[in-house]
């Protein structure tokens, strides 16, 4: 069509707007997916304290809140839990927080991190 010179040629033509178009509807498909868990909070513990884990998630159970605990030395490992599993919510706990008295509270979504008082998780987690 385009020469005089007969060139053999197989193709296949797909309109980009149309690639476009499906690869924007996997994306939304992919945000609205069903979470695997209805955990509403990770507590993650960056080191070994058990017994810390289990009284933050007991507290946050007796809120009903709907919530795990983590316990690794690796900070990556819980961020990891979190994302995997689309938690929305970590409650940070490593040394430093313990001997001020704090833990960071986490919207894994956004990105924030908030230091609160030990004392006002469940408050600041209702809210």
């Amino acid at each position: 069509m385009f020469g005089a010179k007969q060139v053999p040629a197989v193709g296949v033509s797909l309109g980009i707007e149309r690639v476009f178009a499906i690869m924007e509807q996997l994306q939304k498909d992919q945000s609205q997916a069903p979470r695997a868990t209805k955990t509403e909070v990770v507590v993650s513990i960056v080191g070994d304290d058990l017994t810390l884990a289990a009284e933050l998630v007991s507290e946050l159970w007796n809120s009903k809140v709907k919530a795990e605990y983590f316990v690794n030395k690796r900070m990556m490992k819980h961020i990891d839990r979190a994302r995997e599993s689309r938690i929305p919510w970590m409650v940070i706990v490593g040394e430093q927080e313990m001997n001020e008295g704090i833990v960071v509270l986490k919207d894994v979504e956004a990105v924030k991190d908030d230091k609160i008082p030990r004392s006002r998780v469940v408050e600041e987690l209702k809210t």
